[in-house]
């Protein structure tokens, strides 16, 4: 974990070096940028484990950042901002955000949920290594892909973890607090309702059409389930 590296993309120079040196001490390596143009160039040149990203950023803002990351990286994300509303929080999560962490901020609480996020990492990776095939869909935790049909359905590292937890255990519920034992890790303490967010873009993405039955079934009140019939 102390070979880690961690991109810090905030435009306040205060916060990027106070950031950048403590993780440095740390013993993670570090690169910076202050805006997210040059913070999207920086992700795929550097291949950071972890992105801390301010969502306040000039010209393309933090949450379009994170956007894009998630669609060619697979690096774990704490999006920081001055505001602590509700609602930025919840869209921060729904777009793919891993924690939030609200300023002002100790560099010491920082390095802490990094630490754990990066041990979550480790601790959600899927189970058995098994191919599962259902009359939808085909999921190859080898390879890491989903089919539905003949089509590959994109997912993020986060979504894909999350497909495998609800669908190697087809028609059981599995609680909020189950789903986030295996895929963020026992040691997570942010919101539950990340799994909500998840599952959203997760349903998006493999066209779960709510007008028929559902392959990942809402259980209110407990969690969810995956309904898919094996092939």
């Amino acid at each position: 974990m102390a070979s880690a590296k961690v991109l810090v993309i905030d435009d306040d120079e205060g916060i990027v070096d106070l950031v950048s040196a403590y993780l440095t001490q740390e013993g993670f390596h570090v690169e910076v940028a202050r805006d997210g143009i040059a913070g999207l160039t920086k992700a795929s040149q550097f291949r950071p484990d972890v992105v801390v990203l301010d969502i306040l950023l000039p010209g393309v803002d933090g949450l379009e950042v994170l956007r894009r990351l998630r669609s060619d990286s697979s690096a774990y994300v704490v999006m920081l901002t001055a505001k602590a509303e509700e609602t930025d929080k919840i869209v921060g999560l729904s777009v793919g955000a891993d924690d939030y962490v609200t300023k002002p901020f100790s560099p010491r609480e920082l390095v802490a949920r990094i630490r754990a996020i990066l041990r979550r990492g480790r601790a959600g990776s899927i189970e058995a290594p098994r191919l599962l095939v259902f009359r939808t869909l085909r999921i190859d935790p080898a390879r890491r892909e989903v089919w539905k049909g003949a089509a590959r359905v994109e997912l993020t590292t986060r979504e894909f973890d999350l497909l495998y937890a609800l669908a190697v255990y087809p028609g059981h519920v599995l609680t909020r607090e189950q789903l986030i034992a295996r895929v963020w890790g026992a040691d997570y303490f942010g919101d539950d309702r990340v799994v909500d967010a998840h599952v959203k873009d997760l349903r998006r993405k493999l066209g779960d059409d709510p007008g028929h039955r559902r392959l990942i079934e809402t259980i209110r009140g407990v969690g969810y389930k995956f309904v898919d019939e094996p092939a």
